[in-house]
């Protein structure tokens, strides 16, 4: 495999066709390059930079995803591959392998397209689905990197190299478990059932040091799945829930969706204008930014010790990462009420913003920017949502993420492949004990989603669980060719075998 990270070509494209003042830099380090743009009156959309490359016929190549995955993510040829790959991808002939990204935090969305010969990055620099104003600033684009592995160990290296792209991973002190509410309420909850839910983890926990979460999803607030954040009639106080659930011995977390929200003194000029679709808050407008600042410490001021911020991907761009190809916008023609800045610089300001806000509370990221999400989240929602009704869903979104995301987890951010999911007569036990039990041994966050009408199997497995999740294991997948969902992994130097 051969590639040269320092010989390249580079195009811009701007709003409207042509270049007039639109320059770049690049600047050379010890293993890739800076690059920077800057522009005048131009307005730069995209910026591409292609490699001449050689990957040879037996090459697969493995790549991230925009925000969380959907399920596709897997080693596939070249040629295979239908999409951009967003961030890095990994290429390996199963004797010597190859990583090529960019620095976590950067100010574009960078994806690749990969051929038998080549190698195109596409940096995305918009603003909204239009040209960002740079007035003239100077901004690094991107850092990228690239490294040669000689070994064959693949997920060693990809751990290796996503460590390399991170400088600064914002991990917790402690292990993160417990209880989600989501996947056995899908909404519907009330104050006493949360009650309920926490003193069922701290019983499954028992004698265990580390307290468990209960972390209340989407339900507790007046309207369906969007602000005002604010306790509807079954939750009516919400300092209050949080100071029981830590009176039973558990930690209290909270969901939000901090960009939609009908609260009607929020005016028309602080939302997002995307033509037709709906309009969500804009987190450039500096009274948006006041607003969910104060949503938050109110929330820290109820008690609450872990926020799950939800949805912004959608609610910033119009579509969810799955969707998506080389850009992080498929709607042209809008911009944000600041249009000075890159859609990731706007995100990352936002990121900033929470985790600001948010002080020493713990912070999960879901359907946030998984790059973008690094150092400004603890824990990372990895993959979209498994399920408490169907179990092909929990294999297909659960298990195919947390095989080929494990890298990112500890360089990153702590990644969150999603809960176990567990209702009456629904996922038969002996296929979610098989996930548990994955989680459990994975070095990884674990969440369980059920009530106390579990079965006395069920409630010995999860605490069983508990007691391993809170030891350190070695843990990687072993079947990681031509599978989404690998059967066979390595946990504490012997093989297991799961039926998926």
């Amino acid at each position: 495999m051969k590639l040269d990270i320092k010989n390249f070509k580079i195009k811009i494209a701007c709003e409207g066709g042509s270049v007039s003042d639109a320059t770049t830099e690049t600047i050379l380090t010890d293993n890739g390059f800076e690059i920077y743009l800057t522009a005048n009156k131009d307005k730069p959309e995209f910026v591409n930079i292609h490699w001449d490359a050689d990957f040879g016929e037996d090459v697969l190549i493995l790549g991230d995803a925009w925000e969380r995955s959907y399920g596709t993510l897997e080693f596939k040829k070249p040629s295979e591959h239908d999409k951009h790959l967003p961030w890095y991808f990994i290429a390996t002939d199963k004797k010597e392998s190859l990583c090529l990204g960019v620095k976590t935090g950067c100010n574009s969305f960078v994806s690749y397209k990969c051929t038998s010969n080549s190698v195109d990055a596409v940096l995305d620099c918009r603003n909204g689905g239009s040209g960002v104003h740079l007035g003239g600033r100077k901004l690094l684009l991107a850092t990228f990197i690239c490294e040669k592995y000689g070994k064959a160990d693949i997920i060693e290296n990809l751990k290796d190299f996503c460590k390399k792209m991170c400088d600064n991973p914002l991990l917790p002190k402690e292990r993160i478990y417990g209880g989600n509410n989501w996947y056995y309420a899908y909404g519907k909850s009330n104050y006493n059932q949360i009650i309920s839910d926490a003193k069922l983890q701290v019983e499954l926990a028992k004698d265990i040091d580390n307290k468990p979460f209960q972390v209340i999803d989407d339900c507790w607030q007046p309207k369906k799945c969007c602000g005002p954040w604010y306790p509807n009639r079954k939750f009516k106080d919400m300092e209050k829930l949080a100071r029981e659930i830590k009176e039973i011995g558990a930690r209290p977390g909270i969901w939000v969706r901090l960009l939609n929200n009908k609260d009607r003194a929020l005016k028309k000029d602080m939302r997002i204008h995307r033509g037709r679709s709906k309009q969500y808050l804009d987190p450039t407008h500096p009274e948006v930014q006041k607003y969910i600042r104060a949503d938050i410490e109110r929330i820290k001021n109820w008690g609450y010790e872990l926020i799950k911020h939800d949805f912004s991907t959608a609610d910033l761009f119009g579509s969810f990462g799955g969707d998506l190809n080389y850009g992080i916008t498929n709607i042209s023609g809008w911009h944000f009420y600041d249009k000075t800045k890159t859609n990731a610089e706007i995100v990352l300001d936002f990121y900033r913003l929470i985790k600001d806000a948010c002080g020493d509370m713990l912070i999960i990221g879901c359907n946030t920017i998984s790059h973008l999400s690094a150092g400004l989240v603890h824990l990372y929602r990895t993959g979209d949502d498994t399920s408490g009704t169907e179990w092909g869903r929990t294999k297909t979104m659960g298990v195919n993420t947390l095989a080929f995301r494990l890298a990112q987890n500890e360089a990153f951010y702590m990644c969150d492949a999603d809960c176990v999911g567990i209702l009456k007569n629904k996922i038969p036990w002996e296929k979610n004990a098989q996930w548990l039990h994955l989680l459990s041994y994975s070095n990884t966050p674990l969440f369980i989603s059920c009530t106390d009408e579990i079965s006395n199997e069920q409630k010995a497995d999860i605490a069983k669980a508990y007691r391993t999740f809170n030891s350190q294991h070695e843990f990687t997948p072993i079947d990681i060719y031509g599978t989404k969902t690998p059967e066979k992994w390595l946990i504490d130097g012997a093989e297991v075998n799961y039926n998926w």
